[in-house]
């Protein structure tokens, strides 16, 4: 059976391109897509290094024996370079006789008819996918192969359009991604410098005075000595918890409930406190919002430990009606609601009001003086 055609074709060639936001694998679905599509024996497709040549080159029709026996490319490929200079479509009955043609190297597959196109972004070229021999239908005339047609130009230039869009997405969304992590390592990286700079300094301290007691009051020595132990128990402990938070979250691979529960296990042998996670069944939901939901129960977490004193933290994930709910609740000091403005910017929930909202939710902050603090946020679905 050949490939599919017509309309239904094209639409399951877009929407495998629209599937992933990983760089790598849209790149390689857009060229198994236009291979697939215009049903040519070979694709290719090539991004620039913004010097004239490639950077990166993936290819459909060769298997990686073939791909190994063909050897590094040259930076440079004649007409296929020559290309991103021109950003205009190529369509060669043989692309071998093109004066542009440098010659293959000597394991490469012997190819004929040619389709280029360019994937640009308005005046700048995102890379180019290159099609050759294209295959004949059942019974057709030609045993060497059929060339490319106008309709087949346009096909792919659609294609290349929408392969834009796909690309410029996913590396909107890895460039947002390293961006965010940056900004928690940053985090992270300031929360563990205050933390663990002031136990070390109280170890010093107590180290000092420890000493200064040791000939006179040696009972006295060794109870500073005995906080010594601690304090270092407890710097040992910090600097563990954050190494463990400055990991990249498995959200992608093991979803959000398992990262919860990892997370959480993580910081009840931490912290002093006792922390549970009560993680019930839900839907799964939009990537965005798992990842909004997941921030929110980090922030929550580091606020409940780090400032609230806490006994027990508890975190629940479940259903609320048509709706996920995420509750992170604690017995500690908690705050005065009337000091919100003062208390939001200090715990970080002003941060979390805007996660919520731009994932279509809402958080909701409960405390009082001595009553703990209960922070809730709600999305719809799941």
């Amino acid at each position: 059976m050949g490939p599919p055609t017509g309309l239904a074709a094209v639409s399951a060639a877009l929407l495998a391109m629209n599937r992933t936001l990983a760089v790598h694998d849209v790149l390689q679905t857009i060229v198994r897509s236009a291979r697939e599509l215009l049903d040519a024996r070979y694709a290719a497709l090539g991004i620039p290094d913004g010097n004239g040549g490639f950077a990166q080159f993936f290819v459909d029709g060769v298997n990686d024996r073939q791909w190994r026996a063909i050897g590094p490319l040259p930076r440079q490929h004649g007409i296929l370079a020559a290309m991103l200079s021109s950003a205009t479509p190529v369509r060669l009955a043989d692309v071998r006789l093109d004066p542009r043609f440098e010659g293959w190297p000597a394991a490469h597959p012997e190819m004929t008819d040619f389709l280029g196109m360019p994937i640009a972004d308005g005046e700048s070229v995102l890379g180019a996918i290159f099609l050759a021999n294209k295959r004949c239908p059942p019974g057709g005339p030609q045993p060497d192969g059929c060339a490319f047609t106008g309709e087949d130009e346009e096909l792919l230039s659609l294609l290349a359009e929408h392969a834009a869009i796909a690309l410029t997405n996913a590396r909107l969304y890895e460039r947002g991604r390293e961006l965010t992590i940056a900004d928690e390592r940053a985090r992270l990286a300031h929360e563990l410098h205050d933390a663990v700079a002031q136990k070390l300094f109280s170890l010093r301290l107590t180290a000092q005075a420890a000493s200064t007691l040791l000939d006179r009051d040696p009972e006295r020595a060794r109870d500073e000595l005995r906080q010594v132990t601690a304090l270092a128990a407890e710097a040992a402990e910090e600097l563990r918890a954050a190494v463990i938070e400055l990991r990249p979250a498995a959200l992608e691979e093991d979803g959000l409930i398992a990262t919860l529960r990892a997370q959480t296990q993580v910081l009840d042998r931490a912290h002093p406190a006792t922390v549970t996670c009560d993680c019930r069944d839900i839907r799964a939901l939009p990537a965005t919002q798992e990842a909004a939901l997941l921030r929110v129960a980090q922030e929550a977490l580091h606020n409940a430990l780090r400032h609230a004193a806490p006994n027990v933290v508890d975190v629940l994930l479940t259903r609320r009606g048509s709706a996920t709910l995420l509750r992170i609740s604690d017995d500690g000091v908690g705050f005065d609601p009337d000091a919100m403005r003062t208390a939001g910017r200090h715990l970080g929930l002003v941060s979390m009001r805007d996660r919520a909202a731009s994932v279509g939710g809402r958080l909701t902050v409960r405390s009082a003086p001595g009553k703990g603090t209960v922070i809730e946020m709600e999305v719809p679905g799941g």
